[in-house]
């Protein structure tokens, strides 16, 4: 053998490993940019009630944010004292919305949405009220179902 037929098959070898090796790094940045711009269907989850804390703890003109399915909920004990609770996120731009006690309305900080204490955009950009779920006590538990 001479030196000649040892050289192109190192050669070739060492052009194989380069190629996989770019292939690799290749595919392992084309991975993620392919699942960010086709993400997977993921569906709602199916919840339809929730607890949402102790009746006793939430004060006459206050409101809690809890979690409900993959996205909040808010429940509001009005002046009065009744419960009421709705989506939490508002409907112009899916900000997280809140109760504002010195207003009594639920009030968006994103645009400075409100809504009053049934849901309805009263000020600001939301283009319609916010979902309204009903209210049961379980004991001292308030729980939020989902209407259907």
């Amino acid at each position: 053998m001479t030196s000649m037929e040892k050289g192109p098959g190192r050669r070739s070898l060492l052009n194989w490993l380069l190629g996989l090796w770019g292939g690799g790094v290749l595919g392992s940045v084309a991975y993620p940019v392919a699942r960010y711009l086709a993400p997977p269907d993921i569906p709602e989850a199916a919840t339809l009630s929730v607890g949402a804390g102790s009746a006793r703890a939430l004060a006459p003109n206050s409101g809690r944010v809890v979690p409900f399915g993959s996205r909040p909920a808010i429940v509001v004990r009005t002046p009065a004292g009744e419960l009421r609770a709705f989506s939490a996120t508002c409907t112009h731009l899916d900000c997280t919305v809140q109760y504002r006690p010195d207003l009594q309305r639920i009030w968006c900080a994103c645009h400075n949405g409100q809504y009053d204490l049934n849901g309805r955009n009263v000020a600001g950009p939301p283009p319609r009220p916010l979902d309204s779920y009903d209210v049961n006590l379980n004991g001292d538990e308030i729980v939020i179902v989902r209407r259907s």
